[in-house]
């Protein structure tokens, strides 16, 4: 016989637990003359019994089902299916931490958390010691906290000898300039890369032209050019975050950006840069739409990864309305444009190649020189511009 402190012993559980059992008639003790309980070997093997009972995960109240009658399987393949729920979430819940701290990849999570909230995935990558262009640079390329420094180290020595840092060309920056009904005095172009575009700004219009950008080295370089052409006067530069611009409302009667509204989400900047642009004034973006109603499949799992926002002309003309612009002219970029961009890199990466084989950002932008060589016919990039109303 078993005191009910030796019996807690025997089976590791306390004597509140005993006394549970009890209730639920799981064991039985009797009480002895001097006042103790005291449990029989037969209680011993029935708590040892239940205890495996229960690891399976049944309840208590289970348990006690299948010690007194027949196993009921169908409630057993009930439990089997959570457990093998619970191990699949536990499982997934492991691989994230896991390539939390540097043991695997973070790219799916950092997507599927920025499908989810954007907003507060940027700001909780600064907590973690980003900046706002680290934060942005994570958000579109490397997609990975731990290996963001190597991966846009990569990225750069790319780019390092490339005009372009994305589509565009002389003729359509030209065109979309020739389509603004009046003659701009001061132009904001967000966004500015090396300056393609700003040189031609400038060659074709007599505004004083300020300049975008959140990597300094591009803005440099943009500044020794202008400086060669005797432009000087007539450019500022300034690095900033295209969400938070450093200007006052009404400060621009054109805002420009190729390429570039993207990053923080066409609506957002839609929205954010309308205030900055004066009364009857413009915005001419860039952006990367279907021309297609009907895409490959190969199209949309690589944009449903790089640019989830992909949307039609019809799409983003409705939502430009609703952001307070009106379209005044509109048209797809040259594939001359396009060409301009992905030859050059695609030339690139074949210099690269046998020295970066093994680097994420050389296996990505190769991928994308494939599918946009490939399906070209299925998207691309088109400008809208439009008018303050």
């Amino acid at each position: 016989m078993y005191k009910i402190s030796e019996l807690a012993k025997q089976v590791g559980l306390s004597r509140t637990a005993l006394l549970y059992y009890e209730k639920l008639e799981l064991i039985t003790g009797r009480r002895l003359e001097n006042g103790y309980r005291v449990y029989s070997e037969l209680d011993l093997q029935r708590v040892r019994l239940i205890q495996q009972l229960h690891l399976g995960g049944l309840t208590l109240k289970e348990c006690k089902v299948c010690l007194e009658s027949k196993i009921d399987k169908a409630l057993v393949k009930q439990r089997l299916k959570a457990l093998d729920e619970e191990i699949e979430q536990k499982q997934k819940s492991r691989i994230l931490l896991a390539a939390i701290v540097g043991e695997g990849d973070l790219k799916s999570w950092h997507e599927r958390l920025d499908k989810l909230a954007p907003d507060a995935h940027l700001d909780w990558l600064k907590t973690q010691g980003f900046s706002d262009k680290e934060a942005l640079q994570l958000k579109w390329l490397s997609k990975d906290m731990n290996d963001h420094d190597v991966y846009m180290q990569d990225f750069m020595k790319v780019f390092q000898t490339l005009e372009r840092w994305g589509p565009g060309s002389e003729n359509d920056t030209k065109h979309a300039l020739s389509l603004i009904p009046t003659s701009p005095s001061r132009i904001l172009e967000i966004g500015c890369g090396k300056g393609v575009a700003t040189k031609v700004l400038a060659k074709y219009s007599q505004a004083q032209i300020t300049a975008i950008d959140n990597e300094q080295p591009a803005l440099d370089r943009l500044v020794q050019n202008f400086k060669k052409q005797g432009l000087s006067a007539r450019l500022e530069t300034c690095c900033s975050n295209m969400a938070e611009l450093p200007f006052s409302n009404e400060s621009f009667d054109l805002v420009w950006s190729e390429g570039s509204a993207y990053i923080i989400g066409v609506e957002k900047a839609l929205m954010l840069w309308r205030p900055i642009i004066k009364n009857k004034g413009y915005l001419m973006i860039s952006d990367l739409v279907w021309k297609t109603n009907s895409p490959s499949a190969q199209s949309i799992e690589f944009w449903n990864h790089q640019y989830p926002d992909i949307q039609s002309v019809d799409t983003r003309i409705k939502q430009i309305a609703k952001a307070g612009y009106q379209v005044i002219a509109n048209f797809p970029q040259s594939k001359a444009a396009w060409l301009n961009y992905y030859n050059p890199l695609g030339e690139r990466l074949n210099e690269l190649e046998s020295e970066m084989t093994d680097s994420s950002a050389f296996k990505d932008m190769r991928n994308e020189v494939n599918i946009c060589t490939k399906f070209a016919d299925e998207f691309g990039y088109h400008m809208f511009i439009l008018a303050k109303v």
